[in-house]
């Protein structure tokens, strides 16, 4: 069984900066695929990024590219999202997930599984 607790969101202005973290316990998630998905009152919930079981390999919605950057730290059972650039359309709550799926099964580019999820943590990003 694997927890997932985000952290980090808050209230930014338009174009400020915010770095969500991820932190596993119960079991390491080093060998898992992460990806990070947020979901808007009455919008459908959208995967933002994803990142390979390594940190070699990444994946971005088109709307948050070259802006946000995930990564991780498997050492510090850690996943990031660093979010620059921000937009009031990027409000939402974010939530983190992990795929169990074997290492090196899961084409991130598809989206992941998600097979474990954090309570998710709000971000608010005013005009």
């Amino acid at each position: 069984q694997v927890q997932l607790v985000e952290s980090g969101g808050g209230l930014v202005q338009a174009g400020g900066s915010l770095r969500l973290s991820c932190t596993a316990s119960g079991r390491t998630i080093s060998s898992y695929a992460m990806g990070w998905f947020r979901q808007a009152p009455g919008k459908e919930r959208e995967l933002v990024a994803t990142i390979n079981w390594s940190g070699v390999s990444t994946y971005y919605a088109d709307s948050v590219k070259g802006r946000f950057t995930i990564s991780r730290d498997n050492a510090k059972n850690t996943v990031y999202l660093q979010m620059n650039s921000l937009k009031p359309e990027d409000t939402a709550v974010y939530y983190c997930a992990a795929d169990s799926r074997p290492r090196g099964t899961v084409v991130i580019s598809r989206g992941i599984n998600g097979d474990y999820w954090g309570q998710g943590t709000q971000v608010t990003v005013t005009s």
